[in-house]
């Protein structure tokens, strides 16, 4: 075996680094076939403590005194990991927004854990820099299209008191963006291609690490961008978690929950309650909900929102992808109304964790997550040229995650990421066809994306997570759970674009057979 295999003092990055690299990588590659081949379906069987204890004979000591070297290490570990992972590649494996990712987009991930640039100083990211910076700006403009974001800008934020019904325009002075001043800092200029303030109106994204952060980003910005901080967060009772804990966080009153009986939030119910606030107020609508893949009616709450002096967030982690699809993005018109968005690439984006981007139509509006750290952006550095990266992120240290995402917009094209979308949420509807034509099956509705809702004809909420946790424990499919309409069904979150209708009838199959044994023949 050459030397540089065997020592795992070795670097990764430098012209040597390769050298290094190739029969490591070689070493992970077996290890992930032979840890795939010996699970043999969508997760381990036996359950957690199983599986916990198989990590656990495997790990052995967490700290050995004395190491194995670098191919052992990773031979057994990464074979242990594969062996007893849930693999979303598998047609079986469907709960979660949970994506297989492309290999040219895990390949990409190699590149940047080689290189590790670190993004919170252009002397750390030269290139990744300007890469990232560029790439946000193109998916910027997949919503918001190459400009158009001045009139939102400066627009006062703050109720209006009509009655409802009233859709005459919203008036009133405008009321600058306070930027800034809660780290103590004044906004700032920043230069270079990463200056948002060289190209104003232009609409802009930041990377984060999914739709947690992308979404309290969105609650944060509003807050910075009224007069007194104070902002109330109205949502849809179909809203995701992350809202709530956003509002949390930043100290604001728990969230307004509008009912969402029909599943989405309805202009109707959230106009009743924007006519009785007396704050200003962030509406967060959502466009593909995690339980069922419902898109809220953007069209028609946007211009609300307006009417009523109030900002709009779209959670669109699920969703937004149908814009690279010219017949699947009119599902989402009027998110290109909204003030700012949550965009998700590992999930309907087939990329490895994480790929989150939070999205504005006016660059802008980002400036009061500028801040002062002299060692990273100090004044007369800025001044002199080099690019301020620091505010782009409520992060510090973070990853190119941008890199992965870059390669595959770069080696699929719009029409390539296109094609994905489409098969994914064709495949739901295959599926949804399958159980609709089933008599031993109901169907919840027909999918808005890729997520399907089904159960057994007759089986109550305790027979569906049984069954849910029978699949799971005998390692034969990993099924989630939406409690919706009128009690809990059974999630299919197909996110394999590969899948086959074979493998769709097939996991229709294994629930019927873990329902029979809950119900034993006498």
């Amino acid at each position: 075996m050459p030397a540089y295999a065997a020592d795992p003092c070795l670097l990764a990055g430098g012209t040597e680094g390769p050298a290094a690299l190739r029969p490591l990588t070689d070493t992970v590659l077996d290890a992930l076939f032979e840890g795939a081949a010996e699970r043999d379906g969508p997760l381990p069987a036996g359950g957690p403590e199983r599986v916990a204890e198989r990590v656990r004979e495997g790990l052995g000591a967490g700290i050995p005194e004395r190491g194995t070297g670098g191919p052992a290490a990773l031979r057994d570990l990464v074979r242990l990991l594969a062996e007893g992972a849930a693999d979303p590649a598998d047609p079986r494996c469907a709960a979660h927004l949970h994506c297989p990712p492309l290999a040219v987009a895990t390949a990409a991930d190699l590149a940047a854990g080689a290189l590790n640039p670190s993004m919170d100083s252009w002397d750390q990211a030269p290139a990744a820099s300007e890469l990232e910076a560029l790439t946000c700006r193109a998916l910027a403009a997949l919503v918001y299209g190459d400009g158009g974001g001045c009139d939102r800008h400066d627009r006062h934020v703050g109720p209006v008191h009509r009655e409802p019904g009233d859709d005459a325009s919203l008036g009133g002075p405008e009321a600058p963006v306070t930027s800034g001043r809660r780290n103590g800092h004044a906004p700032h200029d920043t230069h270079g291609a990463h200056d948002t303030h060289d190209w104003p109106g232009r609409p802009d994204a930041l990377v984060t690490t999914g739709g947690t952060e992308s979404n309290q980003l969105g609650v944060l910005l509003a807050r910075e961008r009224a007069a007194d901080g104070r902002v109330r967060v109205v949502c849809g009772a179909n809203a995701h978690h992350s809202v709530h804990r956003a509002a949390w966080l930043l100290g604001l009153p728990a969230p307004v929950v509008v009912p969402t009986p029909r599943g989405v939030l309805e202009p109707g119910a959230l106009e009743k309650v924007l006519v009785s606030l007396e704050e200003p107020a962030l509406v967060v609508a959502t466009a593909g909900t995690t339980d069922t893949g419902d898109i809220d009616p953007l069209a028609e709450l946007a211009p609300l929102a307006r009417q009523y002096g109030a900002l709009l967030h779209v959670d669109a982690a699920y969703g937004g992808p149908l814009l690279f699809s010219e017949r699947l993005r009119p599902r989402l018109a009027g998110l290109e109304q909204a003030d700012s968005v949550t965009f998700d690439l590992h999930k309907l984006g087939w990329q490895p964790v994480a790929a989150g981007l939070f999205l504005v139509p006016d660059g802008r509006s980002l400036s009061p997550l500028d801040h002062r750290a002299d060692y990273l952006n100090a004044d007369d550095d800025t001044e002199a040229g080099l690019p301020d990266l620091l505010g782009r992120s409520l992060r510090t240290t973070r990853r190119p995650d941008i890199l992965k995402v870059a390669v595959t917009l770069r080696a699929l094209g719009r029409e390539g990421l296109a094609e994905l979308v489409e098969r994914t949420c064709e495949a739901a509807c295959r599926f949804a066809e399958l159980v609709a034509a089933d008599a031993r099956f109901e169907l919840y509705a027909a999918p808005a994306l890729s997520t399907v809702l089904f159960r057994p004809v007759g089986a109550d909420g305790e027979a569906v997570a049984a069954i849910r946790r029978r699949l799971l424990a005998g390692g034969r499919a990993v099924l989630g759970r939406a409690v919706a309409g009128d009690g809990l069904w059974l999630k299919a979150t197909l996110l394999n674009p590969h899948v086959r209708s074979g493998d769709l009838a097939g996991l229709l199959t294994l629930v019927h057979d873990a329902a029979a044994e809950g119900h034993p023949a006498r």
